[in-house]
Parts: structure tokens; sequence; C-alpha cells
């Protein structure tokens, strides 16, 4: 177990290496096993995190997502955390002023995550494979940059499949209805 950790932390340590050396505007830590984003990298990049634009942390067992690395990777466009255990997003998403799109499918949110809701250049969310039933659609209709959101194979109520053109000007990705059984 311990030759595994090691492989892990000796690629993310590589992966974090070649952004950093090569000046790259993103950063790929998919598939790399990690529970939290480790500490040590905000020292280790903290260079050229204001010239990190996209970042790819899909396929972990993240938990949570931290004050610290929202405001450390402030010029983010593109975020993927799909895959993870997220149940919540930290209120500093907000602060995300680039941000464009959202990857958070396959994941473990019951609610839809409200502070996407403030972010008025986000165009893209992708929340498919929650728990969500329950969807801010009055907050969502505001946002006029937002051209899709994805709630496929999530438990969303009737009242959400009601919404059509032009009550919301994105389009609106739902699971087909599963037909009624007959008694």
């Amino acid at each position: 177990m311990q030759k595994r950790m090691g492989e892990a932390v000796a690629r993310v340590a590589r992966k974090v290496n070649d952004t950093v050396e090569n000046k790259t505007d993103s950063l790929d830590l998919a598939n790399c096993k990690l529970m939290t984003f480790p500490i040590g990298l905000y020292k280790a990049m903290r260079s050229v995190t204001e010239g990190i634009h996209n970042i790819s942390l899909a396929n972990n067992e993240l938990k949570s997502l931290t004050s610290r690395f929202v405001t450390t990777f402030s010029q983010l466009r593109e975020l993927n955390l799909a895959g993870n255990y997220l149940h919540r997003l930290p209120e500093e998403v907000t602060s995300l002023l680039h941000l464009r799109a959202i990857n958070l499918s396959r994941n473990r949110f019951r609610h839809f995550p409200e502070p996407l809701a403030a972010v008025a250049t986000l165009e893209t969310i992708d929340l498919e494979e929650n728990e969500i039933a329950e969807v801010p659609v009055e907050k969502l209709a505001t946002m006029a940059s937002l051209r899709s959101l994805n709630l496929r194979a999530n438990p969303v109520g009737p009242e959400v499949r009601l919404l059509v053109r032009p009550l919301i000007p994105f389009d609106l990705l739902l699971s087909p209805e599963e037909p009624v059984p007959k008694a």
C-alpha cells in the first residue's frame, strides 16, 4: 500500500512540476486518489496560480473544497470536480469572476449548490448523477450567461420539468420521466 501511495504522490508532483515549469494554464490532477487538495501545492504553485485557468480534480476522493483553494485559483475559467464525494461548495465560489464551466457530476449533492447562482460568468453547470430534488429556478433564470444546466439522473421534482423556454434562457437537460406504473 505504501508503494501505491508513493506512486500517487510522485504522479501528483510530476503533474504540478509540469504545470509550473511549462507555465501552462491547466492543472490536471484527475485520478490521483486525492482526499484533499494537498496544502504543499499552494506553495509549490505560488508563482503560477494567477495563470491557471483550468483545473481537473475529477475522479478523486474529495469530500470538500476549501475556501483557500477557491481564493488561490481566482482566475479559473473551468473547474472539473466530477466523480468525487462533494456535497457542498464554499461561499467563496462566488468570487470566481471568470468561471465559465463547472462539472460537479457524479458527486453527492442533495441540494443545488446555491453559490453557483451568484457566479455571473457561468455558462455551463453539470450536476448529472447527484441527488438533487429541488432547484432554485428563480435564481437560475436571472443568470444571463448560463447556457446549459445538466440535471440528468437527479430526482428533480415535477415543477422543474414544467420549465420551458422562454421562462428559462438556457438548455435544461433532464433524464426522461419514468412511466407511471399501471395498477
